[in-house]
């Protein structure tokens, strides 16, 4: 495999400013560098026993210690680093990182009893710089709405540490060091639930830590053109262009440095939503490259013939994918590079910040191709999440229905088709979804929605067609409403819109004769169905 090719953020405008989030587990951690990043401010995420010099060479500004589903008081359970505390910089330590913190500073932490779980409020005890304009947010009583999700809880206060917040079931719910900038809290005001959280995390980034609103997309994509340019002297780069937004983003950049030695390929796997290559080719016709479209999808659809089971139909589709690149790569010359759009959620959910998290699905960057292809790989993207990305794009000037579309799978529709995949189940669903979106859209909904989209499901149900019976396909929609797609709600869509959708796909769809509505919430489930 080909070693990657360097992608250190240090030198991209806005990065010299470092946040290390050490991972102790949390679902939550992504999104507390999410929020760090909408603060101005670059973090990364590296696992909670990180090796002491790899931390000091990082050189952060601060340090945020994440929550976790594990005890500290379990044998083994992960512990900070020494060389955290002996760098001296500002620390703050949620959930799981305030019990590490207490315990390895002197304090005690116990079972909690009773557990928190969800909404709570806390009562402000002491000032300190941690909630500076918070207090006069909060109730006359100095009580503040937060969201709790613990089952362990500081006992007694590190020595030198004071008490700033707290409540019945958990007494020390907020610590700080009498003389260091060292925080702990028991909550977590990365989540939206906790109403003043933003506001605690600017003071600890700005106030405490003393860091500027230096990380910003417009010096992003400056820098990092100069950058691609001085790192890809010459040859071509070679890039998978699918029309998601990462690729789109990715190929736009490319050009933008490099302009017409960026090679960008479409793989048409058959599986793609109606006029998706189409609407791709007429984005990019005046960029200064010519895109190469490969027609593969017979190919795609003899692979997962009799394939139900959804991690293989990912395995089969993504090793295609790879078998078809990689011939027509090989048919073109002087090609001297690989560029992927890998983002930085990619990374974390596919190697996992620090062993901690499940892989809930594969991912199609973050390997793969690199092992087929011997070229070193490029992924100007990999330090962005998703709302970086789309920033990235307006820079760039791409238009909003690139950087507006919703998210879609890497393996395709075949991921929405439940059971076996045919080409026939993929044309029945591809118009389905095409009527549910354009009648979002013509109602002024679409962009209401985080994700929106339909399922064909492996059931048929009875139905009564002029005046015959009739044993039909049932096909689910599914629209959500999310803020970071951790957790979303089902759209509260008008029964007026979703029984004219329901209309349409059964008079036009043919062989589709029942359509429902998914009300489920994540979580418990997913937003996909597969």
């Amino acid at each position: 495999m080909s070693e990657p090719h360097p992608a250190d953020p240090a030198d991209v405008s806005g990065a010299d400013e470092r946040v290390l989030i050490l991972d102790y587990g949390s679902q939550y951690t992504q999104l507390i560098a999410r929020r760090v990043r909408e603060l101005g401010v670059y973090a990364e995420i590296h696992p909670g026993d990180w090796d002491g010099e790899a931390i000091a060479a990082f050189a952060p500004r601060a340090i945020i210690l994440s929550g976790g589903p594990a005890s500290v008081l379990d044998a083994g359970s992960l512990r900070i680093p020494d060389r955290v505390f002996a760098l001296g910089v500002p620390l703050l330590g949620i959930c799981y990182g305030m019990q590490a913190l207490a315990l390895q500073l002197g304090g005690e932490v116990e079972e909690s009893w009773p557990r928190e779980y969800g909404s709570a409020e806390i009562e402000l005890r002491s000032s300190a710089p941690l909630f500076d304009g918070i207090r006069d947010s909060a109730d006359g009583a100095g009580r503040l709405s937060v969201w709790m999700s613990h089952g362990i809880r500081v006992k007694k206060l590190p020595p030198d540490f004071v008490l700033l917040a707290g409540n019945a079931a958990t007494p020390i719910a907020a610590m700080a060091h009498a003389s260091r900038p060292w925080y702990g809290i028991q909550f977590h005001p990365e989540v939206r639930h906790t109403p003043l959280g933003m506001h605690l995390l600017q003071n600890f980034l700005r106030g405490i830590a003393g860091l500027g609103n230096h990380w910003q997309m417009d010096r992003f994509e400056e820098t990092a053109c100069r950058r691609l340019r001085a790192e890809l002297p010459s040859g071509r780069v070679l890039v998978a262009l699918s029309g998601g937004v990462d690729s789109a983003v990715l190929t736009a950049l490319l050009a933008r440095a490099i302009g017409d030695r960026l090679v960008p390929i479409l793989v048409d796997t058959g599986l793609l939503r109606e006029g998706e290559v189409t609407a791709i080719q007429e984005v990019f016709a005046h960029f200064p490259f010519t895109l190469r479209v490969v027609d593969a999808g017979a190919r795609f659809f003899a692979a997962l013939t009799g394939v139900s089971d959804p991690e293989a139909k990912r395995r089969r589709i993504g090793s295609l994918f790879i078998d078809v690149f990689t011939e027509e790569a090989r048919k073109l010359p002087d090609i001297r590079y690989l560029a992927q759009g890998t983002i930085y959620p990619d990374v974390i959910e596919s190697a996992g910040s620090g062993g901690s998290a499940q892989v809930i699905k594969s991912h199609h960057n973050v390997g793969g191709l690199p092992e087929r292809l011997p070229f070193p790989l490029v992924e100007p993207l990999r330090f962005l999440f998703k709302d970086e990305v789309r920033a990235l794009g307006r820079t760039l000037g791409l238009p909003a229905r690139i950087i507006g579309r919703q998210p879609f799978p890497g393996p395709g529709l075949a991921v929405r088709v439940l059971g076996p995949v045919t080409r026939e189940s993929v044309l029945t669903l591809r118009q389905a979804d095409r009527i549910f979106l354009e009648e979002l859209e013509r109602s002024g909904l679409l962009g209401e929605t985080s994700q929106a989209f339909a399922v064909l499901l492996p059931v048929s149900s009875v139905a009564v067609k002029g005046d015959g019976r009739a044993y039909e396909p049932v096909v689910a929609l599914r629209a959500v409403v999310t803020d970071d797609f951790m957790t979303a709600h089902a759209a509260p869509l008008p029964l007026e819109l979703l029984t004219r959708v329901a209309n349409r796909i059964t008079n036009e769809v043919p062989g589709i004769s029942r359509v429902v509505y998914d009300i489920t919430g994540k979580p418990p489930a997913t937003i996909e169905w597969e």
